[in-house]
């Protein structure tokens, strides 16, 4: 049975850059050719849709094709997700530990968190089950935090299609609102979530910053507020800012947060 002809085309993609994996010092379009079998104007098509999207390069020099940036960016979010979680982990443990509550880890994804990893002081099948969730940006303390990251115009132009729904008693319901939030998260350093993305819960995160200054990721700390009331968001944020910076210093970051 014949593959489908876009299968085959991504078949005969892989197989291309299989091949300038293996080849230091790249490989002219016919070697490509000859090694794939495969016609000439073929190999010249797969090869101008990757040259189109950076995943292969050709020096001008010689003719001959490499892999190309493209695949840096692909692979640092992957490996800087599995490192993440690696470094992260005893110091989520230490914050639930010291707390007694739940301890989130989140990412960006366009417009979302995501949460990428969480840790509880009991076993827990929601351990998992929230694992690859999203939540909107504006009413969580951890999506505040991986805001806190980018300039007030870059928020406005993320946000730009974003329709805010009241999702607790205090859900900013409007850029500008979050946006005077954000400041004041960039000021002290850490974000809170006051009811915000549901009733009676508060949460408190803190950014988490890569080998480049740039935020990576966010970790935060969440409460039921008529089984805590003692607990303070302010003194909670010393003990989120604290795994956050000794996390971002795992990740290479080399900064003020880092040294708490």
């Amino acid at each position: 049975m014949k593959s489908e002809p876009k299968v085959q085309s991504l078949d005969r993609t892989f197989d291309i850059l299989e091949i300038l994996a293996n080849e230091q010092n790249g490989l002219t379009l016919a070697q490509i050719s000859e090694k794939l079998d495969l016609p000439k104007s073929t190999v010249h098509r797969l090869v101008g849709v990757l040259l189109q999207r950076s995943f292969v390069r050709k020096s001008s020099d010689t003719n001959r094709y490499r892999l190309g940036p493209g695949f840096i960016g692909l692979c640092s979010h992957y490996l800087n997700n599995l490192e993440l979680k690696t470094e992260s982990s005893p110091f989520m443990s230490e914050l639930s530990r010291t707390t007694g509550n739940t301890v989130f880890i989140a990412i960006r994804q366009q417009t979302r968190m995501v949460y990428v990893d969480s840790q509880e002081q009991f076993n827990s099948l929601r351990k998992y089950s929230i694992i690859g969730q999203q939540k909107p940006l504006y009413c969580t303390s951890l999506g505040k935090a991986l805001l806190m990251g980018l300039s007030d115009d870059e928020i406005r132009i993320l946000l730009a299609q974003e329709v805010f729904e009241r999702r607790g008693p205090n859900t900013h319901m409007n850029i500008e609102s979050l946006l005077q939030d954000i400041r004041e998260c960039r000021r002290r350093g850490w974000a809170l979530d006051n009811q915000e993305a549901e009733p009676a819960i508060n949460c408190v995160a803190a950014p988490i910053y890569d080998y480049r200054g740039q935020v990576i990721a966010s970790i935060s700390t969440t409460w039921i507020l008529a089984q805590h009331p003692e607990m303070v968001p302010e003194k909670i944020a010393t003990l989120v800012m604290k795994a956050a910076a000794n996390i971002s210093s795992n990740m290479g970051y080399i900064g003020e947060s880092s040294r708490l």
